[in-house]
């Protein structure tokens, strides 16, 4: 069996244009979002500028709105396209991004309309709950054969869980976040083992799927802010071990990286962005609840790498817009054995 790229069916019938925005691109939101909240605990952690934090924020909660439009456009006229996407066993896992999008632009409104917050966690806590669902479901009903098993599985069970986690503690349900944070944390440790056995199995990644291998980064470093969430006071030594591992993933990507890059620039780079700002976020947080020695001593430095690799991957974003690339090097064009 071999393993080369194959883009989806519907994506050889459709015209690239702004109507075929695949649903992986509100990782961007994720990523803006993250570095957001970087620059939020940053301005009260190091007294650096406050509108930063407000503006990044700005930026994706509006790239956000824009995307919802065209994603649902999508789905209005090259529906073929949406419907093959969902189905696909790797692309399909993406769409859980817009639910979980949703639900963390609430933390970018919160500061200034609570209940338009609450509004918009509720419609993607059902979207998102919904979908992980559906999509379990139909994967335990005959999942994909290994070779499209990949990180993007975090997606729906992990990411969505811990982002609820996140905006229940900030909205002040604390208690329902410890609910989907042990759903989070349970169902990250059930698939580690599962994807780690894939990578060391059946032959390397394609060059298209490598991008996916930074998702690896986000359970780690986001489930550490998720417990941070909803454990007030002291970070204590879980959340020590928790930073520790999330060092070792993100070691484990810059030893990759050379080999991930050999997909030429895609929308699918920003995979590694939610797990790079949660990795800051996270030990910053520690820094403001008293902790000493290693997370105040990497703070600064992972703070400043998380701006530097949004900052890079943003700048890539904008030159393959501009120059008519981005919509034919995207996660639509996924892979799959022949």
């Amino acid at each position: 069996m071999t393993f080369t790229p194959k883009p989806l069916a519907a994506d050889r019938q459709a015209p690239q244009t702004w109507l075929t925005v695949p649903a992986a691109f509100f990782a961007m939101v994720l990523g803006l979002v993250g570095l957001g909240s970087t620059w939020r605990m940053a301005a009260r952690l190091w007294d650096l500028p406050g509108w930063v934090g407000e503006l990044i924020m700005a930026v994706a909660t509006g790239l956000w709105a824009l995307l919802l439009i065209l994603y649902a456009a999508k789905w209005a006229w090259q529906r073929s396209l949406a419907t093959t996407e969902l189905g696909h066993p790797v692309a399909g896992g993406f769409v859980a991004l817009v639910p979980a999008s949703t639900m963390l632009v609430a933390l970018a409104v919160l500061p200034y309309w609570r209940l338009g917050a609450a509004l918009l966690f509720g419609f993607g806590v059902v979207g998102w709950l919904g979908f992980s669902v559906w999509h379990l479901g139909k994967a335990l009903q005959g999942g994909p054969n290994a070779v499209v098993m990949t990180h993007v599985l975090y997606l729906p069970l992990v990411a969505g869980n811990f982002i609820a986690t996140i905006v229940t503690a900030a909205l002040g349900w604390a208690e329902w976040g410890e609910l989907f944070f042990g759903a989070g944390l349970l169902s990250w440790l059930a698939l580690e083992s599962v994807l780690l056995q894939r990578l060391l199995g059946p032959g390397p990644l394609a060059a298209a799927l490598r991008p996916t291998l930074g998702i690896a980064l986000a359970p780690p470093s986001i489930g550490l802010v998720a417990y941070l969430a909803v454990n007030p006071g002291s970070p204590g030594m879980v959340a020590s071990l928790l930073l520790g591992y999330a060092l070792l993933q993100a070691l484990l990507l810059l030893r990759l990286w050379p080999w991930i890059r050999q997909q030429r620039f895609a929308a699918s780079y920003w995979s590694v962005t939610f797990g790079t700002t949660g990795v800051a976020l996270a030990a910053m947080q520690m820094v403001e609840r008293g902790a000493t020695g290693p997370a105040a001593a990497l703070a600064p430095g992972l703070f400043i790498l998380a701006n530097f690799v949004i900052g890079s991957i943003a700048i890539g974003t904008v030159v393959s817009l501009l120059g008519g690339r981005l919509f034919f090097a995207n996660e639509a064009k996924v892979v799959g054995p022949d």
